[in-house]
């Protein structure tokens, strides 16, 4: 028994090509809306490269660039073969091609829900990107004059700014490692000994934060340093205080911001995957009911469209068998209820006839 059968009028089935062909041409629309997102994601994480670790963080824009493309490809193709399908006539040049391309079209709308999906499924690999890259950039961030990491002061000094952060997990990061350069500092003053030497790895560590950290909107002048330090500043508790640097970690800041794209781009692809479902969903009717027209031989009557063409059930068994039997090159498939020819087929003696064997008399 057919799954969601619909009875088609020729007058019903030529609105159908032409709503589907409209369809197809907004698809393509849709495609490119799906390849801009991907990109403009790809261009976001590449901003900011140089706080990330190597991973497969790009693996969501390059899925919806990729989708985005070859959407416009296929409902390119779709567009001209609804166009075609209001004439019987045309529509028997793209009989073989119509279910390869539904079969293919599902596919890619699948691939899509995919895309959608990683969106709100990436979080984890992103924070771990981000905390891996954050603490390399943070612990190199002294290195002003070596090749190769010298951009990576003023990159974190713009990326606190610009966040309203500090720091990996928080402003106490910077306290664990030496962030103001060798250079910069007076190796003949007993405070700075003291400091290399209290410490085991030989590192010049203070309870300060870089000049970035700061929070402009405080009504108090910035606190830099000697942040755990009450008697170093007049009327100043570490503990009560709201303190007047950033409190959040970059790496939540980041983590949030990127979260928050991808779950918009997460839901503007789910939409595309809805209405890309309901274009194919129209392909395939049109595809049935224009088949049952050329087999009944009347092109302007009345003809059945549906989903599929057995149960589900009946289906799945007939696509299961259908798999089963492939590579089984010496027997023909029995899904169709045929037997192998080539089993109990009559033995023939091929024009040989059975002889009685005489026996011959011996000589004397």
């Amino acid at each position: 028994m057919a799954v969601l059968k619909v009875k088609f009028t020729k007058t019903t089935r030529d609105k159908l090509a032409q709503i589907l062909w409209i369809l197809n041409w907004v698809s393509v629309v849709s495609g490119i809306i799906l390849f801009s997102l991907g990109l403009f994601l790809k261009i976001e994480i590449k901003k900011r490269k140089e706080v990330m670790a190597k991973g497969d963080i790009n693996s969501v824009p390059n899925m919806l660039i990729s989708v985005g493309v070859i959407a416009c490809i296929i409902n390119f193709l779709g567009g001209k073969i609804c166009y075609d399908c209001s004439d019987a006539n045309k529509f028997s040049r793209w009989k073989l091609v119509m279910l390869p391309y539904i079969v293919c079209t599902f596919c890619f709308t699948f691939c899509i829900l995919v895309g959608a999906l990683m969106c709100y499924t990436m979080r984890n690999e992103l924070e771990e990107s981000l905390y891996l890259g954050l603490r390399d950039a943070i612990k190199f961030y002294k290195d002003t004059d070596i090749p190769g990491r010298c951009f990576l002061k003023k990159t974190v000094d713009l990326l606190q700014i610009g966040f309203h952060c500090c720091g990996n997990n928080g402003f106490r990061d910077w306290f664990e490692i030496q962030w103001v350069s060798p250079r910069y500092l007076n190796m003949a003053s007993k405070e700075v000994q003291d400091r290399l030497k209290s410490n085991v790895d030989g590192k010049f560590l203070v309870d300060g934060v870089p000049f970035s950290c700061c929070n402009p909107s405080s009504p108090r002048p910035c606190i830099q340093y000697q942040l755990t330090n009450n008697s170093a500043h007049y009327n100043y508790d570490f503990l009560t205080e709201e303190l007047n640097i950033w409190v959040k970690g970059c790496r939540e800041a980041l983590l949030d911001y990127y979260t928050s794209i991808m779950r918009s781009i997460g839901i503007a692809a789910l939409l595309i995957w809805l209405f890309e479902l309901s274009v194919l969903i129209g392909v395939r009717y049109l595809q049935t009911a224009m088949k049952n027209v050329l087999l009944l031989g009347d092109l302007e009557g009345e003809s059945d469209g549906w989903l599929l063409e057995n149960s589900f059930v009946e289906t799945a068994k007939y696509n299961i068998s259908i798999i089963k039997n492939l590579g089984k090159a010496n027997q023909i498939s029995t899904v169709s209820g045929m037997n192998d020819p080539n089993i109990n087929v009559p033995n023939t003696d091929c024009g040989k006839t059975n002889l009685t064997t005489k026996s011959i008399p011996a000589a004397r």
